[in-house]
């Protein structure tokens, strides 16, 4: 954490609504009141994964940036790609507030947001006018509201699939009643059929393949991994995100805010959502990319992510508490990592780490 977030910004901010300081810290990077943070390449770092040219394996995780306001400013602090949203067909409001809870004790978030957004519409004509070139992927889901959840996700390939780098049907928040059931496998079946032969209709129109990743939650039974792992290789799905926030709350040290309902993310995240994506990576195969998300707090975290199975990683939560000059920070780290193992390619020590992870994912 750098010394001026720890001994100015985290404890102004601190001091404000979460969801204030979120917007705050969303105009500032809008603004360009962050510095931008200057990574040097590191081919050691790049991979294709997904078809797609990815300059290290860090990235913003979906639920930071739900209006695509700044996704160029957020690749310009270090990140090798961003993800937007959660969006929904039409904007909604959210849960009522308060709805985003700091538990300071635990370094972690809960949040029952319930995907408040400005909708797909807001969304694409600011993805339209910043022409980014960095790597942008879109999270679609469905409104709370809706008569029919798929056709929200399949209305998101249509709309998004000219600007979006990748997709990520969000089916696993916990804070949109119901929509977690599309896990199950017959409802999960019908899902990736629908927004699969859609995708494959903009890529007719495009002639561009639009990679489409599957989001899955961390509190799924071990029948609920077989069925989803099942269901992605029948469907020939191009990855998985593991994972969303979680409902539990073991493992918590005593501190405010810990019975709040909703998702919990952060560094308490971090065990539960690695142990699921070896898990899955067990299931699947070692070729099928899978992004690992939860707790990612420093270069160690996010290569044992990888060590685990994962292809590249996502954060949001834990920069909450070491401040935007994380994703620079562990970047830089793994360079020195890779450095200090031997590595020439990131991929390798995934790789030669499977077999362990397997193991301890019995």
């Amino acid at each position: 954490m750098s010394g001026l977030f720890s001994s100015l910004g985290r404890k102004g901010l601190f001091l404000l609504d979460p969801e204030v300081a979120h917007g705050m810290s969303i105009a500032a990077l809008r603004s360009g009141f962050m510095p931008t943070c200057h990574v040097p390449h590191d081919p050691r770092l790049q991979q294709t994964v997904a078809g797609l040219v990815f300059p290290n394996p860090l990235g913003m995780a979906a639920g930071y940036d739900k209006n695509a306001e700044v996704p160029g400013p957020l690749l310009k602090l270090g990140f090798g790609f961003t993800e937007i949203g959660t969006v929904t067909p039409r904007a909604q409001a959210g849960n009522p507030k308060p709805r985003i809870f700091r538990l300071v004790e635990n370094e972690a978030v809960i949040n029952r947001l319930g995907f408040n957004n400005e909708g797909h519409a807001a969304a694409l004509s600011r993805l339209i006018a910043a022409g980014l070139r960095g790597i942008v992927g879109v999270n679609i889901g469905a409104n709370k509201d809706s008569e029919d959840r798929i056709a929200d996700y399949v209305k998101g390939i249509e709309t998004f699939s000219a600007v979006a780098s990748y997709f990520t049907a969000n089916i696993s928040s916990p804070n949109t009643p119901g929509l977690r059931d599309l896990q199950a496998r017959d409802s999960l079946a019908a899902l990736l059929s629908a927004v699969l032969a859609q995708r494959d209709r903009e890529a007719q129109k495009l002639s561009r393949h639009i990679p489409v990743f599957l989001k899955i939650a961390p509190d799924l039974t071990e029948e609920g991994l077989d069925d989803i792992g099942a269901e992605v290789l029948s469907h020939r799905l191009d990855g998985l995100i593991i994972s969303n926030t979680t409902l539990s709350r073991e493992g918590l040290r005593p501190g405010s805010n810990n019975n709040e309902t909703g998702g919990l993310s952060g560094k308490p995240l971090f065990e539960r959502s690695t142990a699921v994506l070896a898990k899955m990576r067990k299931r699947v195969g070692p070729d099928l990319p899978i992004i690992g998300v939860g707790g990612v707090s420093s270069a160690e975290t996010a290569l044992e992510k990888i060590r685990a199975g994962a292809d590249l990683v996502q954060l949001y939560s834990c920069m909450v508490y070491e401040g935007p000059g994380l994703p620079g920070t562990i970047v830089r780290g793994l360079s020195k990592l890779l450095e200090r193992d031997g590595v020439t390619n990131i991929r390798q020590l995934r790789d030669s780490s499977l077999e362990s992870w397997a193991a301890r994912a019995i």
